[in-house]
């Protein structure tokens, strides 16, 4: 484990001014690789992205310019063919205007979060004769009936079902920023877990092998320890690298401030102790690869290609945070060489 900083700059009245995040690419030493359809995936998804969204300026430029949900997409599905790649762009699209809106945009009341739920979730299980006037939900129509093409029938379920998970978790965060509660170390893993929206995102690396894991191999205890580790990592690595910005608009679903407040750690402390988190998940990543039980030729070729699925799903989102401006905005390159995050300020209540 490389050495991470144990000490923020702070200004005269104690308060930070910045931090300095772990050296992720010297724990994490996966290959970083791109989709060669990237660019052409990219704007399409773009296009398709403005449209549906109905999205106007700065808008625009934010969600396809600034956020790259096509990089994002190629970064974490390197092999997919362009096809499969565009829905799972578009589906990274429609879930970064989702998280602004549980995060940043407003403050949705608890009923029109079980109402996006109900609509989506409807949405996938009839994307074709499903009507709704909600945005949210003709995205889902466009992009699952797409993937219901060659999807199989237990990848689609489980996609189904873990965005069921995540609807669920959105609405009980809607609800803790309502009341202003602000979870135990525990219970915020517990809900960060469903709504980092990752597990849906595994059942995408079925859908991009063509592959249909039997429930015997989804439901084994090294599989699942796999894609826990997995889900770990993306968590808690993103935790760290959107605290800036999540701070600056004052929400606390993140483990950095969730340790900060229930454990009464200092920034960097929970920064360093969010590291040892990613570390710690990268090596039950590791140990339990190592372990993999045997079901026969055939499926262990297919549990091959989603466990190196899970591993893209490591290091790719660690490469789209610095080629995005997503979290660093023009400086992203900067901070990824010096690792120094300078705090922005507070915007307006």
């Amino acid at each position: 484990m490389a050495s991470t900083a144990t000490c923020a700059v702070t200004s005269f009245d104690s308060e930070p001014t910045e931090f300095i995040l772990p050296d992720f690419f010297s724990d994490c030493r996966y290959p970083m690789r791109l989709n060669p359809h990237c660019d052409e995936v990219s704007r399409a998804s773009a296009q398709w992205l403005c449209s549906e969204a109905h999205l106007v300026e700065p808008d625009v430029t934010k969600y396809t310019t600034i956020l790259r949900p096509g990089y994002f997409a190629s970064s974490c599905y390197p092999d997919a063919d362009a096809f499969h790649l565009k829905v799972c762009a578009d589906f990274l699209g429609w879930s970064f205007k989702m998280d602004d809106w549980l995060e940043i945009e407003r403050s949705p009341d608890v009923n029109d979060a079980w109402g996006v739920r109900d609509c989506c979730v409807s949405a996938y299980r009839d994307p074709v004769n499903f009507q709704t006037e909600r945005y949210s939900g003709k995205m889902c129509k466009s992009y699952f009936g797409r993937f219901k093409e060659t999807g199989g029938p237990g990848c689609t379920e489980r996609f189904i079902h873990t965005m069921d998970l995540w609807f669920i978790s959105a609405a009980k965060e809607v609800e803790n920023r309502v009341k202003g509660h602000i979870d135990d170390v525990e219970s915020y893993i517990e809900l960060r877990r469903d709504l980092s929206g990752c597990k849906a995102c595994f059942a995408l690396i079925e859908f991009v092998c063509q592959i249909n894991l039997p429930d015997e191999v989804v439901s084994h205890p090294v599989i699942m320890a796999l894609e826990e580790a997995t889900n770990d990592f993306v968590s808690w690595s993103n935790d760290i690298l959107s605290y800036n910005m999540e701070q600056s608009h004052h929400s606390t679903h993140n483990l950095v401030a969730v340790l900060m407040v229930k454990q009464g750690l200092d920034l960097q402390g929970a920064v360093d102790y969010c590291a040892q988190l990613c570390n710690i998940s990268l090596q039950r990543f590791e140990e339990n690869r190592a372990v993999l039980p045997s079901w026969g030729e055939e499926v262990d070729k297919d549990v091959a290609r989603y466990v190196e699925g899970l591993q893209n799903w490591i290091v790719g989102p660690l490469q789209w945070s610095f080629e995005s401006a997503r979290y660093f905005g023009k400086d992203a390159h900067i901070v990824k060489q010096n690792r120094i995050v300078k705090l922005l300020p507070k915007r307006p209540l």
